[in-house]
Parts: C-alpha cells; structure tokens; sequence
C-alpha cells in the first residue's frame, strides 16, 4: 500500500464514521505513525508503507472511530504556534483559548514593571507557557490540583522554555496554597454543567472530568475565582476568565454582585459565540 493509498483509506473509514475533520486526521495520523512531516507525505506519497506501519495505523484508526482524540495518540497540540504535550489527564488546547491569552498580552503592554501572572486550573500549561514566552517582563505561577496535570505542565516548561525561572508550578486546589497578590489571574476553568458531560462528543468525553465539570449550575468554579480572586489581586489587577458560549450573563452578574470588580467586558471568539470576561480589581483609596 502507498501512501496517498493509506491517507485515502483512513479518510474514507473516518467520515464514514463521522468523524469531522477526517482529512486532517487521516493525514496527521499517517505522518505520526510514519514519522515524516508533511511535505514529504506530499512528495512521497508514491512510496510504499512497512506492514507494521499500515498495522499501527489501522489500530489508531479505530482508537479514533471508538472516540480517542487523535491528540491522545500523537501526544501533540498545537496553541498559540508552539506544540505542546499532552495526555489523558490534561484539557486538549483549543483555538478559543488563543482569545484569553492575546487578550492577557495585550492589557499588558501598557505596564511598565515585572508582570506577576496566576495561571490558576493550569493543566497543561498552554495558557501560562504562551504568556510566559509572549510577556518577556512576566513571572509566572501555574496551579491545579491534579499531581498527574502538572507532570504534563513540568513537560511543556521544560520543552518549550528555554529558562524556567520565571515560572513557579504550584499543587494547590483553586487558592488553597497560594500566598501572594498577582497582577493577573486567568483561569480556563471547568465550565460544563454535570449533567451536560454525557451529552457531549466521544472525543470530548475522553478528556478528564475532572477539567470539564463545573458543578450543577457550571459555576462552582467561577463563583471560587470571583469570590475568593480578589483577594490575590493586587488593586487595578486583572481577572480573565474563559467562559462558555452562554454564561457571559451569569459570570458578569457574579463579578458585578461581588462589588469588588469594575470594567467588566467580553470578547468574543472566531465564531461570533462570548469566550472571555474580563474584570479588574478595584482600586481601594
């Protein structure tokens, strides 16, 4: 079998399971399993693949029909243009949350002094490592709970930061062990209602329920960052949630009953649904 023959037929067994994205998924499948980048899929595509290389494939095809992201299998995602490791036990990166972190980038080309940063619910450090390597002024400290999460997040820092002193990775659940005041909180926290999970896709699914659950309402974790958040900000710091499609509503009326927030806004994502809210402390006098 070739290999334009193989990516064919993963194509075809993909969509015929209806799986979106079956061309992108069949190509980078054939060039993880072949370990060659995809320029040279293109211009060898003529080429004949190993027996045990058509094997790998097939299984992983079927790993994939059964519901595991292909992420799972490469170990790879890309956010922000840098490739991260992840796993099982970590949230798969998400374009969406590109919007957070830009927007984080951007309010803090207006401070003049060293950027402390609370990446709080961290998983696998995307969010943290990106402003860490985008905010050159920036300290940086990472928190989850899971043991397993931030063995993945030492993972990324250690691939993707050339110098990690300015990174600091904390076990802490929510604000439990954390003793200072950050310029910046940003949180990407579970945010589903319980009961919503098992609707949710095969792919999705596979990923840990422990970074999707969001209580019975969605909000437990909002109502932790916003009621206890302040606390670790310093005055004027910011912050910065990634929300549901529907939740601006709720989260915003949280922040506005709190009393210690002002200038709240929204943006939203690519497709037009509020990703992001954002709030700063107020400035006591």
């Amino acid at each position: 079998m070739k290999i334009k023959e193989l990516i064919n037929y993963g194509k075809k067994v993909l969509s015929e399971n209806k799986i979106e994205d079956s061309n992108i998924i069949a190509r980078n499948l054939a060039e993880y399993i072949l370990q060659i980048d995809r320029a040279k899929i293109i211009t060898n595509d003529e080429k004949q693949v190993k027996e045990e290389d058509k094997h790998r494939y097939y299984l992983a095809l079927i790993e994939i029909v059964q519901g595991m992201p292909i992420q799972y299998i490469t170990n790879e995602q890309e956010f922000m243009k840098i490739n991260f490791y992840v796993n099982e036990n970590v949230l798969i990166p998400q374009p969406d949350t590109e919007i957070l972190v830009e927007e984080v980038i951007k309010i803090s080309k207006d401070i003049d002094k060293k950027i402390s940063i609370l990446d709080i619910c961290t998983g696998s450090g995307c969010i943290g490592i990106s402003l860490s390597k985008n905010i050159s002024n920036s300290y940086i400290t990472m928190v989850d709970k899971s043991d397993k999460a931030l063995e993945v997040a030492k993972i990324n820092c250690d691939k993707n930061l050339s110098d990690n002193r300015n990174i600091n990775i904390i076990k802490s659940d929510m604000f439990k062990n954390i003793k200072e005041k950050f310029d910046f909180i940003i949180s990407n926290p579970p945010y589903i209602k319980t009961t919503k999970i098992k609707t949710l896709s095969k792919q999705v699914q596979k990923e840990p329920k422990m970074a999707l659950d969001g209580g019975e309402d969605g909000l437990k974790f909002y109502k932790i960052l916003i009621n206890e958040g302040y606390k670790f900000l310093n005055d004027g710091g910011y912050l910065c949630l990634e929300i549901g499609f529907d939740q601006k509503e709720e989260v915003a009326k949280l922040i506005e009953q709190n009393g210690n927030y002002d200038s709240i806004y929204a943006k939203k994502d690519l497709a037009g649904n509020d990703r992001i809210i954002v709030a700063s402390k107020k400035t006591h006098k």
